[in-house]
């Protein structure tokens, strides 16, 4: 079977004319913000349950949608902190001793990444079959609904965006879909039928399709929340995203950290763990990236090789 080649562009890393059109404007905008707040709670659970600062899954939010997004020849891939590599980076940042070691681990990574990108393996991703990439997208699926089920009804002992079957609470996806029954808020089940209905009607009525169902979903649904508050079907403090809040300029400074490139010739375990790092990181991205192409209304393909190099430079 043929293969196309995933090419990258003449016209440089930052073709600002393709990407940001003032007619796409009016679409692009809405979709940003609800991109925003649904990665905002992913950024936040992702950082949480990998044992690193919240912060630090902000700011690889920013990095991700900002540096990335700029790079990479994607149109419609989104880049963050990975739930995929979650228990790598929660074993990472204990057996290396510190956060600061292991922040230098994800610069090696990144290095070895941009070096992946420029000597083109990205090719890899040409040779990947079909039937992978659909099989992965049927899992996608299934694995969303299961794992939304007990946030949908209020049970948020987990946290949001983990794809692991065994959950850091030792439940695993089926025990906490039963759990999640018998611990029910109603102020939570109201809150996803009320946004999965408009989520379905709201695009078939043309006159208020000009507005995005998913914008629609997380306005009303923050009203929701504010008015059932002090009610019986009130959600939980474990319901809300929490974010971190700074008081003071210097209080925020102090929330960046920089590696420690103590070790960087005397520790083998770090360069281990770049390398897993590396490894893992680069053919996750390759999938995903296979997989949003594959659902693409206008076939669109994307630069692999620029996505490594774009992705390095993030790290």
């Amino acid at each position: 079977m043929a293969q196309q080649e995933h090419g990258g562009n003449a016209n440089g890393f930052f073709d600002v004319k393709k990407y940001f059109l003032a007619k796409n404007l009016k679409k692009d905008l809405p979709a940003s913000i609800v991109v925003f707040l649904v990665a905002l709670p992913l950024c936040l659970g992702i950082a949480l349950a990998s044992g690193a600062p919240l912060f630090a899954g902000i700011l690889t939010g920013i990095v991700g949608g900002i540096v990335v997004g700029a790079m990479s020849g994607s149109q419609l891939s989104v880049a963050g902190p990975a739930a995929g590599l979650t228990a790598i980076v929660y074993a990472a940042i204990n057996n290396l001793g510190s956060y600061e070691t292991f922040l230098l681990a994800v610069v090696l990574a990144g290095c070895m990444q941009l070096v992946f990108g420029l000597v083109r393996a990205g090719i890899i991703a040409n040779y990947f079959p079909s039937s992978v990439i659909e099989g992965m997208l049927a899992a996608i699926g299934i694995i969303l609904i299961m794992k939304q089920f007990p946030h949908a009804v209020g049970y948020d002992a987990d946290f949001e965006g983990d794809e692991s079957f065994v959950q850091s609470d030792r439940h695993n996806t089926f025990s906490a879909i039963l759990l999640a029954v018998s611990k029910i808020n109603y102020g939570a089940v109201i809150i996803a039928v009320v946004s999965l209905l408009i989520l379905n009607i709201w695009p078939k009525v043309k006159k208020l399709a000009v507005v995005p169902a998913p914008l629609i979903v997380v306005v009303l649904g923050s009203v929701l929340a504010a008015v059932f508050a002090g009610t019986g079907v009130a959600l939980s403090k474990e319901q809300y995203v929490i974010i971190p809040i700074v008081n003071s300029t210097t209080e925020f400074f102090n929330l960046f950290t920089t590696p420690d490139f103590s070790g960087i010739l005397s520790r083998g375990d770090i360069w281990l763990t770049a390398v897993t790092i590396a490894l893992v990181a680069s053919l996750e991205s390759l999938l995903s990236l296979e997989a949003v192409d594959k659902i693409d209304p206008i076939k669109r393909i994307s630069p692999t090789n620029r996505e490594l190099i774009a992705q390095g430079t993030g790290n």
